[in-house]
């Protein structure tokens, strides 16, 4: 029997994680701990054992967790952890600050980080997953992160640390983060407004948003280089090409790409982990079939199959 730290926060055994993934699907972790406070996040790390493995979860949104469940402790951050503090263009955000807000109250203070504006997430995700859209991503506007160790150290990250791509960050394993500033350019706080204002109604125009989703099932196809810049990007759209192979609308149990948007998967009946990512490798396979295009997943899946 694995002996735990015993934190300030909460540690819950043997949590099932669907009710905190948009997608609704997921057994469950060995482990759940939300935790007070940076130092009692640290402190649970340094005492931590070695061979305990650690995943830290955002919102939830770009994750699908398999059935069987997470043999580790998933760390969520809440409370504590979503603090927004903006001076002059700066804006220090919590990694469990979502996404919308941040951009809502940097816009408010004449601060344009509006792209975050439709990102479904937290900071900590959009950091990571270096997330974006309208032709800006989180490396454009990055200054620095605050990120834990896996031995309980409290770092500061730079761009050239986490080496942002499309999509990715080189974060070692375990490490979990914990806030991040950025720095965006001035703008008139009504334009600013007026323009997330124009970004959501185009989003629920044209994404399945009222749907369980968990937004863009798979990357384009033809990303950019390693710089991350938004000036590298190519037409090719992930959901042409499963257009292209007729894979809109395609079921598998209780998953589907849903009709409206052909790159969203939604959970539409009960689905199970298995059957969303089952559904995805279909849609993988037809379009590699289809257009010679190896489509890769932009839906984080981890965790275990459930067990016969």
């Amino acid at each position: 029997m694995t002996q735990m730290p015993q934190p300030r926060g909460k540690l819950t055994e043997n949590r099932v994680l669907s009710d905190l993934t948009w997608l609704r699907v997921g057994g469950p972790a060995d482990y759940l701990f939300q935790p007070a406070d940076v130092q009692d996040l640290a402190a649970f790390l340094r005492d931590l054992p070695d061979d305990v493995a650690v995943f830290p979860m955002g919102v939830g949104s770009n994750l699908i967790v398999r059935d069987g469940g997470m043999r580790a402790v998933v760390i969520r951050l809440g409370r504590g952890f979503n603090g927004i503090e903006i001076t002059d263009n700066r804006v220090r955000a919590g990694a469990a600050a979502l996404d919308a807000h941040v951009a809502r109250k940097a816009a408010a203070e004449g601060v344009d980080l509006t792209f975050l504006r439709t990102i479904p997430g937290a900071i900590g995700g959009a950091v990571r997953m270096n997330a974006g859209c309208y032709g800006s991503y989180t490396a454009d506007v990055f200054v620095e992160a605050t990120a834990v160790t896996r031995d309980g150290e409290i770092v500061t990250l730079t761009a050239q640390d986490l080496q942002f791509q499309y999509r990715q960050t080189e974060l070692p394993e375990g490490w979990v983060l914990v806030e991040a500033i950025f720095e965006g350019p001035s703008g008139d706080p009504e334009a600013l407004e007026a323009r997330m204002a124009d970004q959501l109604a185009k989003r629920d125009a044209s994404q399945p948003t009222k749907e369980r989703s968990a937004g863009s099932t798979f990357r384009n196809p033809a990303g950019f280089s390693s710089t991350g810049k938004a000036d590298d990007i190519h037409d090719l759209k992930a959901w042409k090409v499963i257009d292209d192979a007729g894979m809109r609308g395609a079921r598998v149990g209780g998953a589907q790409m849903s009709e409206m948007h052909s790159n969203f998967m939604i959970n539409a009946d009960n689905a199970t982990a298995a059957d969303l990512e089952n559904l995805g490798e279909e849609v993988r396979k037809k379009v590699f079939q289809n257009s010679g295009i190896d489509l890769q997943w932009e839906i984080m899946r981890v965790g275990e199959p459930a067990s016969v």
